[in-house]
């Protein structure tokens, strides 16, 4: 197949700047907040009370969100997500002032960061099942796996540039001027979005009551062995082995590398997953899908140990740069099998539940992290992580054989004869 089949259609190469400016400006933006958050607290609970404002709205109104993106027209819905984000980025820039640092107590800039972050959590609901809709009306079905490698590297490519530049920006302009670069990146996407035209609802049942349709969603989920094996998997496997919630505890008082040495640190992941999606689009992994997952979580698990009893900067980069690389590898076939195996009508629903299993997963982890940190130490709590994911995989190798024995190559061929 050809590795550059999504990239000849033009509305999809403006999604993907579109793509790329949100997840470079949200990537950034987190990184700044931890850094402020941990630079006004000391605490690493603080780190992990972040992921937990996110986590709860995006989870309480996760499954309400794919039934609306699931009855609505996609690219209006993402320009309303895209200003959501805006606000928050903005009111974050306003905080970070350092004339209101100075008349407001850390307290309340800190319970004010966190009520932003919490209404970055309703946005973050909507704007995955979105962007994973919008794709499947953009290019054709016999391009999706080489559409989602495209969109899941450019996601990644963001993600490293984004920490990068911000731990980078921090030490260059500030926090405060970092937060206004992180907002013109959302305006920048804004622009690009207005020039993907509306799609059409391919939804049959508009206007079907809402517990009827987020039945449908989860009882289809369920039932795919393939879909609820892979959410599983990673939902565990990043609940457990997310380390990257205490990159700022390594960087300031571990490894002694500040804030540059902090933006290296966050970028590391993002840097090897990305070069294993570059690679994908010329050696496809849908062949032994089932395989390839569960290798490739069992060595994040073993990196994130490397990584969590490190005291060597270097060691500790190369650690979380070979995390990245595998978890590009979950990545990919999580995502192909997302796209392979869901109907159009149920896209936003099917990528609801994704959120609530893997995209909030993050943000719990980081919570689990910070809460393990605070009672166990920085160092065995994020070991402890790892040694969970490596549980969690052999206990999906040993119980559910037939997600080992999962292979695509049957409906990626299906989809290319269509």
């Amino acid at each position: 197949m050809d590795p550059y089949a999504a990239l000849r259609y033009k509305e999809f190469n403006i999604f993907l700047l579109v793509r790329f400016a949100m997840v470079f400006a949200w990537s950034m933006q987190f990184i700044v907040i931890e850094w402020q958050v941990y630079s006004l607290t000391k605490d690493p609970l603080s780190l992990g009370i972040i992921g937990l404002m996110e986590v709860i709205p995006a989870v309480g109104t996760a499954l309400f969100a794919g039934h609306v993106v699931d009855q609505t027209e996609k690219r209006d819905l993402l320009v309303k997500c895209i200003l959501g984000f805006s606000v928050v980025s903005l009111g974050l820039f306003f905080l970070s002032d350092p004339d209101l640092e100075e008349s407001m107590s850390s307290k309340t800039i800190l319970y004010s960061i966190y009520a932003l972050v919490f209404l970055g959590g309703l946005v973050r609901a909507f704007i995955g099942p979105t962007i994973f809709s919008l794709i499947a009306l953009i290019v054709p079905k016999k391009i999706y796996p080489n559409a989602a490698t495209w969109s899941s590297s450019t996601w990644q490519l963001a993600s490293v540039l984004g920490p990068a530049l911000a731990g980078f920006s921090i030490s260059w302009i500030g926090v405060h001027w970092s937060m206004c670069v992180i907002f013109g990146f959302s305006l920048m996407a804004l622009l690009f979005l207005f020039r993907i035209p509306r799609k059409p609802i391919l939804n049959p049942k508009i206007g079907e009551p809402i517990l009827q349709s987020l039945k449908d969603g989860l009882k289809f989920v369920f039932n795919s062995k393939a879909i609820f094996g892979a959410l599983t998997l990673d939902m565990i496997a990043v609940l457990f082995g997310g380390a990257v919630a205490l990159l700022p505890i390594y960087a300031q008082d571990i490894l002694n590398v500040g804030s540059e040495g902090f933006g290296i640190l966050r970028a590391a992941p993002a840097v090897g997953a990305s070069i294993t999606m570059l690679g994908s689009t010329r050696f496809p992994l849908h062949k032994k899908a089932g395989k390839k997952l569960l290798w490739a979580v069992f060595g994040f698990g073993i990196c994130i140990i490397i990584f969590g009893v490190s005291k060597i900067f270097w060691i500790s980069v190369a650690a979380l740069f070979l995390s990245g690389a595998v978890d590009g590898v979950s990545m990919i076939i999580r995502q192909t099998i997302l796209q392979l195996k869901t109907p159009d009508n149920m896209r936003g629903r099917v990528a609801s539940v994704n959120s609530i299993f893997v995209g909030s997963s993050n943000e719990l982890g980081a919570f689990e992290s910070g809460l393990a940190a605070k009672i166990l130490g920085t160092v065995p709590a994020v070991v402890f992580g790892g040694c969970m994911t490596l549980l969690t995989v052999g206990g999906m190798a040993a119980f559910f054989p037939k997600f080992r024995k999962l292979d695509l190559t049957a409906d990626v061929e299906e989809q290319e004869n269509e």
